[in-house]
């Protein structure tokens, strides 16, 4: 096969999932190159045998997903000198037949794109209610979007050019490469078609509280980087952590402090919170209530992330994974 894409593997421990997702390349692409970091389950023999190109970080270095995800570019270019599409998945992500080539076409039809992205699907989104709440989260809007996930296929000279990702960041490094890439002129679209599934693997709130931690981690980092005008990346997200899961609680400890104890009724707007969110969901009750739920509460793992982050700032420290299975 000789159609120019290249595929980046990322994983760690993936075991079976890994399987899934190598098998579900065969025939699909020019070649596939595997990234593993620091596996202790045998992954990196798995792939080998799958006829993948096995690439074993360097484990002197601090493991990120944008760090696997550049090395592993930097090797396919290595391998296939004709790359001209890179799909970046991870091993926990099983790729949909038929994705490849119609996402390459999309590519070909609008030179302006430079990043496309399909539907992500949770495998068993009925497995725990974290996994559902995964898969609400992959049901974006179609059509020109600011970001993409994990899984996208990529034009490899757009890529290159604004130095692939920020391989410091330990979250949240595909929407700041999106960043740069509309800075410079690219588009990032978002199909309608399916793309991967993906097997989340969270059955604990610990999991889920971990997951949400990361990410506020990722949006105080990502407001760092980019959040002056006109970008404003991430900044309002960011904002709301800080406000619901801080100023709030502490406006009512001050009130109670002034006011004496009927003063805890002011958490009843977390509530109210919720009912307003899951009255503005398309889907079922059940799903706009554990959705609304979930984004209220998350807001207190999320500015602990942000604190975490600023933290380490301040120390001149590296951030470090925030791993959650």
């Amino acid at each position: 096969m000789a159609n120019g894409i290249g595929v980046v593997v990322i994983g760690r421990n993936e075991g079976a999932r890994l399987e899934r997702c190598l098998a579900s390349l065969i025939g699909s692409a020019e070649q596939v190159v595997y990234v593993d970091s620091g596996s202790s389950d045998g992954s990196a023999q798995r792939a080998a045998a799958l006829g993948a190109e096995v690439l074993a970080l360097d484990m002197a270095q601090p493991f990120t997903a944008a760090r696997a995800r550049n090395e592993g570019f930097a090797r396919l270019q290595m391998v296939l000198p004709g790359l001209r599409w890179v799909q970046f998945v991870d091993g926990d992500c099983e790729v949909v037949p038929g994705w490849l080539g119609s996402a390459q076409a999309f590519l070909l039809a609008y030179p302006q794109v430079a990043v496309v992205c399909g539907r992500r699907r949770e495998r068993f989104p009925q497995a725990s209610i974290y996994n559902l709440l995964c898969d609400l989260e992959w049901d974006t809007p179609t059509g020109e979007a600011r970001a993409c996930g994990g899984d996208a296929l990529m034009r490899a000279e757009a890529f290159s050019a604004v130095g692939g990702y920020r391989a410091g960041l330990i979250a949240g490094e595909e929407p700041e490469l999106c960043v740069r890439l509309r800075a410079a002129g690219w588009k990032v679209w978002r199909l309608g078609e399916e793309m991967t599934l993906h097997d989340a693997a969270m059955t604990r709130f610990g999991q889920w509280w971990r997951r949400s931690l990361r990410a506020g981690h990722a949006y105080a980092e990502g407001a760092f980087l980019h959040g002056a005008p006109p970008e404003r990346h991430w900044l309002r997200e960011s904002r709301r952590a800080w406000l619901w899961g801080l100023g709030i609680p502490l406006l009512i400890l001050l009130a109670c402090a002034a006011l004496g104890p009927w003063a805890l009724l002011l958490a009843l707007v977390y509530p109210l919170q919720v009912l307003r969110l899951a009255r503005r969901g398309a889907r079922s009750p059940r799903e706009n209530t554990l959705q609304a739920l979930f984004l209220v509460l998350g807001k207190f793992p999320e500015m602990l992330g942000q604190l975490k982050f600023w933290w380490q700032r301040l120390r001149a420290g590296q951030s470090t994974l925030i791993e959650y299975k």
